[in-house]
């Protein structure tokens, strides 16, 4: 499309689920906004992620599965971008795709949800504690050897739910999540760094669009966070570095203050709550170089071991 024919109307693919239509329907005002005239519809879809609630995403092939049905929308010419929360992107994008925007980050850690506890030491020995993330999993195990976790799926107010009924004492949620769908009073108490860390790039949305869609890539350009992008950049890489993905515990957190870029990163094991840390301060400049730094000293501190990971 040529600049004398600019686009008219950008469709956005988008999950169903209530926290992926306010994401996305957040995006689509923001464009609106940088670019009066522009029409924005969304299309939602229903991914194998979505639909198999069942089991566990580390046992069913992981986060990727979220994406699949929307690449192939963009594909096929149904849609001209997809919204993602950055936390359920694959490290590695399969072909021909780009992340064209990361929109600033929201909150980016944990939170510890319970109608009957204020936090996780407050809670009795045995008490049991719903999750389905391997990484918030090695984390509970390591402060709380004594808890029962038990696997925890479907949408934030499913979990809710099952929370209120009894079937848990509490419950691990992302702080964005709840504070997007205004469920914040939900938070009984934050678990941010050092102590606790959050996914990769967790409270960040992105926007992924065909690669070489330079109309597309253009609209959306104006979205983009650089400061976040340098943040979940390290963090990514660290991950990429490590193999990582939703079926091993790995957890890190970038924070930026001015030209200086810090980088905390952790492996654990769920079954065992051993976690293995590092951090390191780097440049703003370079943040791939400080993911690979982290990962490196994870690996020397036996991340490997952790990981499955030979050398």
């Amino acid at each position: 499309m040529s600049d004398n024919a600019p686009m008219k109307t950008f469709r956005l693919a988008t999950r169903q689920s209530a926290l992926a239509l306010w994401q996305t329907e957040h995006v689509a005002a923001r464009l609106r906004v940088a670019h009066p005239g522009l029409e924005v519809e969304l299309v939602p879809m229903t991914t194998r992620g979505d639909r198999i609630i069942d089991r566990p995403l580390s046992e069913i092939g992981g986060k990727g599965l979220f994406l699949k049905e929307l690449e192939v929308a963009m594909l096929e010419g149904a849609a001209d971008a997809a919204v993602h929360s950055l936390k359920d992107v694959p490290m590695m994008l399969d072909g021909p795709f780009e992340l064209a925007a990361i929109l600033e980050r929201g909150d980016a850690f944990d939170a510890f949800v319970s109608d009957r506890y204020t936090n996780i030491d407050a809670l009795p020995k045995g008490a049991r504690v719903g999750t389905s993330s391997l990484r918030r999993q090695a984390q509970l195990r390591a402060r709380r050897p004594d808890l029962v976790l038990a696997d925890l799926r479907g949408n934030v107010n499913t979990r809710l739910a099952k929370m209120e009924t009894g079937e848990y004492d509490a419950i691990i949620l992302a702080c964005a999540g709840l504070e997007r769908l205004g469920l914040s009073r939900y938070i009984r108490h934050r678990l941010d760094a050092p102590g606790w860390l959050p996914a990769v790039a967790q409270g960040a949305i992105a926007i992924e669009c065909r690669e070489g869609d330079a109309d597309a890539a253009k609209i959306l350009s104006a979205l983009d966070h650089a400061p976040t992008r340098i943040c979940v950049e390290a963090e990514r890489a660290m991950n990429r570095r490590l193999h990582g993905s939703c079926t091993v515990p790995i957890a890190a957190y970038a924070a930026l203050d001015g030209s200086a870029l810090t980088l905390e990163g952790l492996v654990g094991s769920a079954a065992t709550g051993e976690c293995i840390r590092a951090t390191h301060v780097g440049r703003a400049a370079d943040p791939e170089g400080l993911g690979r730094l982290v990962a490196a000293e994870l690996m020397v501190k036996g991340a490997g071991r952790l990981l499955g990971l030979s050398g």
